[in-house]
């Protein structure tokens, strides 16, 4: 399936946040791309266009394309609770998502290549498609093959950030989501009410 596979610090640098993590790129010029760069006048953003800037960086943050992340919002607009927040735990419980949050990879675009190439399983069946969405009580793990790959040993051995709402046990290479996170526990600086708000125009 296609992807934006384009240069990340440009795109970071038009949200002016590290989306794709930390980078010295970003760090030396923390504005918007272009000629003029910061000294260039911007016109005061309107309504719409702030909506549509928090929707792009929803999309870029997770590597979802449009079709898909459409397709996700009305998903979640249809269950119960605050739609904006059940749209971030669709997002936050894709297995590629989970993969990089349990440390396996150290970004988003690693962990897709790890699962698509069939290095991940999901309660002890290899599943290769990036977007499938985990439920509580799923088991995610490294498959017994690929525990030497030396992007994997690396990853697990520097990242030791973990979530509250994943458990992970290194000595077997296996993570479970213990629950669906709750909108206080994602890290993500996205404002998901734009994001609801410009759907429902």
């Amino acid at each position: 399936m296609a992807r934006y596979r384009g240069p990340q610090t440009k795109i970071a640098r038009k949200f002016k946040e590290p989306i794709y993590g930390e980078d010295k790129w970003m760090e030396r010029k923390p504005y918007g791309p272009g000629q003029h760069g910061p000294n260039r006048r911007r016109r005061k953003e309107s309504e719409y266009s702030l909506q549509l800037q928090e929707k792009q960086k929803a999309k870029y943050t997770y590597g979802i394309l449009e079709r898909q992340f459409e397709k996700m919002f009305h998903a979640a607009a249809s269950k119960k609770g605050i739609t904006g927040e059940t749209l971030l735990q669709l997002c936050e419980a894709r297995l590629d998502n989970t993969v990089f949050r349990l440390g396996i990879a150290p970004t988003r675009r690693a962990a897709r290549q790890l699962v698509g190439h069939g290095h991940i399983t999901v309660n002890q069946k290899v599943v290769n498609v990036p977007s499938f969405t985990l439920r509580p009580g799923d088991q995610v793990s490294v498959r017994e093959k690929s525990r030497a790959l030396e992007a994997i040993t690396n990853s697990v051995a520097v990242n030791a950030q973990r979530f509250d709402w994943l458990e992970w046990d290194g000595s077997r290479m296996t993570g479970k989501m213990l629950s669906m996170p709750e909108r206080a526990q994602i890290p993500e600086n996205i404002r998901e009410q734009l994001i609801v708000e410009l759907y429902s125009k």
